[in-house]
């Protein structure tokens, strides 16, 4: 794991700990998607991860203007865990990401998950001599981090009050069993 955006992703995890949360760092490395598979321990295992989790962040290399096929493996695998959870976006770009970071929300939007409205976009030379070598990014990962954490626990704790009602005005009524 020695790439700009997961550099970036374990500083912002770090942050997220300093602001009282538990983190879980899910690496991919899942088998490709196959709706007809049995689950690997490796999907079992990031499974469990998902959803245990209030917030998540992505995080990805700008691949020709997309996202990594990796990422989009593990979107695959979880879409229907999403609903209820907040997303953070971090892309290493040297244009920015900002397609990639569409890309991410649209995909999450389309599994019923809730985006943050800003995203991180990493330049690794520019950004990183080791460390984090730009202020500038290191407050937005802070900010980042701070934020999923408190809007994650907020709205992931109101999806969980919603499904153990009988409400059927509330979206969370789609996942009742």
């Amino acid at each position: 794991m020695s790439s700009y955006s997961s550099h970036a992703l374990k500083v912002a995890l770090e942050h997220a700990k300093k602001q009282g949360a538990e983190v879980r760092l899910i690496e991919a490395g899942l088998p490709l998607y196959d709706p007809n598979a049995p689950a690997s321990k490796e999907v079992e295992r990031a499974a469990e991860a998902v959803g245990w989790s209030d917030a998540i962040i992505l995080a990805s290399p700008d691949y020709h203007g997309s996202m990594s096929g990796g990422l989009k493996n593990f979107l695959d695998h979880f879409y229907e865990e999403f609903a209820g959870k907040l997303f953070g976006y971090i892309v290493a770009s040297h244009e920015k990401g900002l397609t990639v970071m569409d890309q991410m929300r649209t995909a999450v939007r389309q599994c019923y998950g809730w985006s943050m409205p800003y995203g991180v976009s990493v330049n690794g030379p520019q950004d990183f001599d080791g460390e984090i070598g730009n202020a500038r990014l290191s407050k937005r990962l802070h900010m980042m981090a701070r934020d999923l954490v408190v809007y994650g626990r907020l709205i992931n704790s109101q999806f969980v009050r919603d499904l153990g009602t009988s409400d059927p005005d509330t979206f969370a009524a789609h996942y009742r069993p």
